[in-house]
């Protein structure tokens, strides 16, 4: 993808899970159009959750198992360590900050999230954890009892404070909420949640947020917002991200807290297309939603690649997210707000919250239990008359 100009049938612009999935779904319908990807990461599209989840937990799994092959498989050009400037949408082009200009039939935006950072010296020792890179730093970081404090009680920052305490790591995890979780989990839940930490080693810092850091000899200064500091010999932030936008608001898209897209994950232009976290799409069951989840990348990737090939099939999945730490493991689909009426049901060892709005379910998680998730997402979509006859719903599918 070196010349000045090149013609591609499908063009994606960043590249992570949603474009890895995109181009197997164009090869689902189309074996033959051309297919680029313009991404501004130094690796070939992979598997992220993995960085924070799988590769630390299970010794079976190794890194390249982590990786899409788009090149080989499906004959997706690939243009790294590049970033697209502008869209002109009436010539059907984009600019890349190389100077490169590419022409498109058919475009689509999976740039993703912009992650959070702090003020302070920049340092190999001190980033937002996002990409492969950040994970192979971190695994060198690790280990012999070297003191890392993790920044936010974001998913990423949860599951690396765990990992890395399972690692011979002495974890600091300083978090804003009360409790541990109590942002999306009733207080009961969130109390068990945050004792796991604790029972593990895990220094907990609560209620507190980082304002800056500064080096002093070979160790990081954090100033938190309380006026105390916590020394480390690394920093890792997990304060969550941004949707990146500016392309498509430039561009003249629609844009709301997302690219706006109908249900064939189409914007405002038809031949421009977005998915993953950037999207704002008409979920069936829960309404207009953006999600930060990989189980909403995976799945609109592979449907707007479908879609792009010519397959006139609207995006109606409604995704789950989930997590596992230490012994814990959680799924959840739609509103996790414990602010709203809750109904508790104890499930085997676990327990079913039902998140209600109108003594109807609009978000419901699973704690310690492994459901059926079309079954739930059919309760949300399709309420019983009353919540009481929510109970005993929804079942442990292990036994």
């Amino acid at each position: 993808m070196n010349n000045e100009q090149m013609y591609l049938d499908y063009l994606i612009v960043g590249g992570g899970i949603a474009a890895g999935n995109a181009v197997a779904g164009i090869r689902k319908e189309d074996k033959a159009g051309t297919i680029g990807i313009i991404s501004a990461d130094v690796d070939k599209p992979y598997e992220r959750p993995a960085l924070s989840k799988k590769l630390w937990t299970d010794d079976s799994f190794t890194e390249d198992q982590i990786f899409y092959d788009v090149s080989e498989e499906h004959q997706a050009a690939l243009m790294l360590e590049t970033e697209v400037i502008s869209i002109d949408r009436e010539a059907h082009t984009v600019t890349t900050n190389k100077g490169e200009t590419v022409k498109y039939k058919k475009l689509l935006l999976v740039t993703g999230g912009e992650p959070k950072t702090l003020e302070g010296p920049k340092d190999d020792k001190v980033y937002a954890f996002r990409s492969y890179q950040d994970y192979l730093k971190l695994r060198n970081l690790s280990g012999e009892n070297q003191h890392i404090v993790i920044v936010g009680g974001s998913y990423i920052g949860t599951e690396l404070a765990a990992n890395l305490a399972l690692n011979n790591t002495k974890v600091t995890l300083i978090y804003p909420q009360n409790i541990l979780g109590d942002n999306r989990f009733p207080e009961e839940i969130a109390r068990e949640y945050e004792q796991t930490y604790k029972d593990n080693g895990i220094e907990m810092i609560n209620a507190t947020r980082a304002e800056r850091y500064t080096k002093e000899s070979d160790k990081f200064l954090l100033y938190l917002n309380d006026g105390t500091t916590v020394e480390a010999d690394s920093i890792i932030l997990g304060l969550g991200v941004s949707p990146v936008l500016d392309l498509a608001k430039d561009a003249g898209l629609e844009v709301d807290d997302g690219v706006v897209v109908n249900e064939y994950l189409r914007t405002s232009d038809p031949d421009i297309y977005a998915a993953g976290d950037i999207a704002s799409y008409p979920d069936p069951v829960l309404g207009r939603q953006r999600i930060e989840h990989v189980d909403h990348a995976r799945n609109s990737g592979t449907a707007v690649g479908k879609v792009m090939a010519g397959l006139k099939e609207p995006y109606d999945y409604t995704p789950y997210f989930y997590s596992m730490i230490f012994d814990i493991s959680w799924k959840a689909i739609g509103t996790l707000d414990p602010s709203l009426d809750l109904l508790i049901d104890e499930v085997d060892s676990g327990k079913v919250v039902y998140y209600l709005k109108d003594d109807k379910p609009v978000g419901i998680l699973t704690w310690k239990i492994e459901p059926d998730l079309d079954q739930v997402r059919n309760l949300i979509d399709n309420p019983p008359a009353s919540s009481e006859e929510l109970k005993g719903k929804i079942r442990n599918q292990e036994n």
